[in-house]
């Protein structure tokens, strides 16, 4: 069974970027994008299009004459490399659209980052296979299972004859099926699809990486919709840790106060040996949809624990430093100090009002 939504095109320029029929709308900022209608045009253009529409020009249009080998292979290798960063930065975003809900406007970032795998790899690569991902979980956010059945069927038999299959697009499939089996209300395949995209994840990144934690966050909601409650819970405090760590590590190379020199003679810079973690445009819309999501559960949740409402809201207290939301890092950062006043471990809440003490310092700076 193949399914490849751009294996059979009709056409080279006249064909509508995503649907592929008779187009007639041009976009007059490239002039190299056409569509069969304004309502695919606009669709595109939120989706995708107003991001890469300059980078197309290059790649669409006819190469010039280069009278020697040399120029030729030179230009070759360029083209490539524009189109090794279109996938990249094309499934990025639609990743970033999926954690942000907007389902229906990631299906064009998947279509483009797919059309570009294909050019790049060929119709039979593994490297497909996270386009394919992504159109199937979008299709599963907008109740379309069937087709995405399709799309995960496509990449799981891309994966089975490819042995050399990463683990990390192992993980990423077993997360995916793990999606389509609780949307179907299939509670125990889910689980343990989940447990294999867990697994692969941590053959991979470790059992403490932000790229495992999607696997505890989706079995949680499982169990949290079986009512299970217990193991959710601690599958919940799991990911809160996961991400609070590794925003810490960040926050703290950030806020670090650089060493002062000492002594007479020539000033040495030396390199620091903390290198720090960045997060994605999409590593970030996860993060804001993971925590935001938890804390709404513990806020609501009259069983709570204290330890564990002060860590998710310091966790978000950090995420929004590091996305230079200042208003909603003190906001969180002020629930995070009322919450740990509940708790015996006065660790916690020294090192919250510590993250407050630093906040305030970067704002003077600032100012």
């Amino acid at each position: 069974m193949t399914l490849n939504p751009l294996a059979n095109p009709k056409g080279t320029n006249l064909n509508c970027e995503l649907c592929q029929k008779p187009a007639f709308i041009q976009c007059t900022k490239c002039r190299v994008t056409y569509y069969c209608s304004v309502e695919h045009q606009k669709a595109d253009w939120v989706g995708i299009h107003e991001k890469i529409c300059q980078s197309l020009i290059a790649l669409r249009q006819g190469a010039p004459f280069l009278p020697s080998q040399e120029e030729r292979q030179k230009r070759e290798r360029h083209i490539l490399m524009k189109k090794t960063t279109m996938i990249d930065l094309t499934r990025t975003t639609g990743q970033k659209l999926l954690f942000e809900g907007r389902h229906e406007q990631a299906v064009p970032a998947a279509m483009q980052s797919l059309r570009f795998a294909i050019d790049v790899h060929g119709l039979d690569s593994i490297e497909l296979v996270p386009s394919y991902l992504i159109l199937g979980e979008a299709s599963i956010g907008l109740g379309r299972l069937s087709q995405a059945e399709e799309y995960l069927a496509q990449a799981q038999w891309t994966v089975l004859k490819t042995p050399s299959c990463s683990n990390a697009i192992k993980s990423k499939l077993y997360r995916n099926l793990g999606l389509l089996y609780a949307a179907k209300g299939e509670y125990d395949d889910s689980l343990r699809q989940l447990a294999d995209d867990i697994y692969h994840a941590s053959e991979n990144f470790g059992t403490n990486d932000i790229r495992t934690s999607g696997g505890y966050f989706h079995m949680a909601n499982v169990f949290f919709r079986q009512g299970r409650m217990e193991i959710a819970d601690s599958l919940y405090r799991q990911v809160s840790n996961i991400w609070y760590n590794h925003l810490q590590k960040i926050v703290k190379i950030r806020t670090k106060t650089p060493d002062t020199p000492q002594g007479i003679g020539p000033l040495i810079i030396e390199s620091s040996d903390e290198k720090e973690d960045t997060l994605d445009e999409a590593q970030e819309a996860e993060a804001i949809q993971v925590l935001n999501a938890i804390y709404d559960m513990q806020e609501h949740q009259q069983s709570r624990q204290p330890q564990d409402l002060a860590t998710i809201c310091h966790a978000l207290a950090m995420l929004y430093f590091i996305l230079m939301d200042i208003s909603k890092a003190k906001e969180f950062g002020r629930k995070a100090v009322v919450a740990s006043e509940g708790h015996p471990d006065d660790s916690l809440s020294r090192t919250i009002v510590e993250f407050m003490k630093n906040l305030e310092s970067q704002i003077q700076r600032v100012i």
